[in-house]
């Protein structure tokens, strides 16, 4: 059956996770690939349109116990374990489907060019974003159909809720963790259906992920987004948390920099376009202003923890106890037929 690799990779993950800690599960992932060519899923698959199922904080224990769960953090895990001690500009396999969800990215930053924001009197929350949101509704699809191959055609309506998902909210014109955390749904889902493949974990990473986030950068600037859900001064960042996690991993065994280097403005700027850590400390300096201690105290504390293998270990935890355990952020997950609200299996 073509799930059964990545179930194997799975019960792995579930039992670590939960059960003996994070530094085991990496050894368990390291001797696995998220699944092979004979896994991909027959084009007869029942593909359904993902929708909310937590709606009340009691629905989380069924969240936490959902197959869409284990798979979301198998592949967080398993990409976290791919980049590790590696820079961006480190060579990797680009696969056709690399490129060209990279052409997709590119042309939702050419729509932000196309869609410049209007006069207004409120500072924040640019009414622009909207009509550059209803772009994409309207264009989701097609989009997602350039990726997919034609057999696999059925998927597209379920795969691309996911992207639709991850650009921030229309309504409230903000973006957060939750939207980061679709955005990676559609990249396990793509994996899921066999359009990326193995060769494919760390340009997911630092080709596309790292393209996404410039995208998101772009606009969030562009149009004034509010943070969704932020927790100001105590928390890790206004608007991302998946690239201080695998950027901490490709930070690991580095022979000069340490944590205590990436609050230094020196060190920050000769490294960051090689890790997407310090790339991501650099936006955080240009976006806000003030002491770093004061404006990113989660931060700040951080850079006095010894290794960066510890730091990514307590990213990883602070992740599941601040992101995917929390329910303002989960209430918003889609499930469907690739990511499933049903418990985990054992088999």
């Amino acid at each position: 059956m073509f799930w059964n690799k990545w179930k194997e990779l799975l019960n792995c993950v579930v039992v670590k996770i939960f059960g003996f800690g994070v530094t085991q599960t990496w050894l368990c992932l390291a001797s696995r690939s998220l699944y092979s060519s004979e896994d991909a899923p027959a084009a007869t698959q029942n593909f359904i349109i993902p929708k909310k199922e937590i709606h009340t904080v009691p629905d989380m224990g069924k969240w936490k116990r959902s197959q869409a769960y284990a798979d979301y953090i198998g592949f967080i895990l398993t990409l976290n374990e791919g980049v590790k001690g590696k820079k961006l500009t480190f060579e990797y396999t680009v696969s056709e489907a690399i490129e060209k969800l990279v052409a997709l990215l590119n042309t939702l930053d050419r729509w932000i060019d196309e869609t410049p924001p209007v006069d207004q009197p409120s500072r924040f929350g640019n009414k622009a974003y909207r009509t550059w949101y209803a772009k994409l509704d309207q264009e989701a699809e097609s989009l997602v159909a350039t990726v997919v191959p034609t057999h696999l055609a059925a998927a597209v309506p379920e795969v691309a809720v996911y992207l639709k998902e991850s650009v921030g909210n229309s309504t409230r014109i903000d973006y957060g963790t939750g939207h980061e955390a679709a955005f990676a749904a559609f990249l396990c889902c793509l994996c899921k259906i066999g359009v990326l493949r193995v060769d494919d974990q760390i340009a997911i990473v630092f080709k596309v992920f790292n393209r996404y986030l410039e995208v998101m950068r772009k606009l969030q600037k562009t149009y004034r987004m509010e943070p969704a859900g932020s927790q100001g001064v105590w928390g890790l960042d206004d608007f991302q948390f998946l690239p201080f996690i695998w950027g901490s991993s490709q930070l690991i065994d580095h022979p000069y920099l340490e944590p205590r280097h990436f609050v230094d403005e020196k060190a920050v700027n000769e490294n960051h376009k090689d890790y997407m850590f310090l790339e991501c400390i650099l936006f955080i300096t240009e976006m806000k202003t003030g002491p770093f201690a004061e404006h990113s105290n989660q931060l700040w504390n951080i850079s006095a923890v010894p290794s960066w293998s510890k730091v990514n270990q307590g990213l990883i935890r602070m992740y599941k106890a601040e992101c995917l355990e929390k329910f303002p952020v989960i209430q918003h997950f889609k499930f469907g037929s690739l990511l499933p609200i049903h418990p985990v299996t054992s088999s």
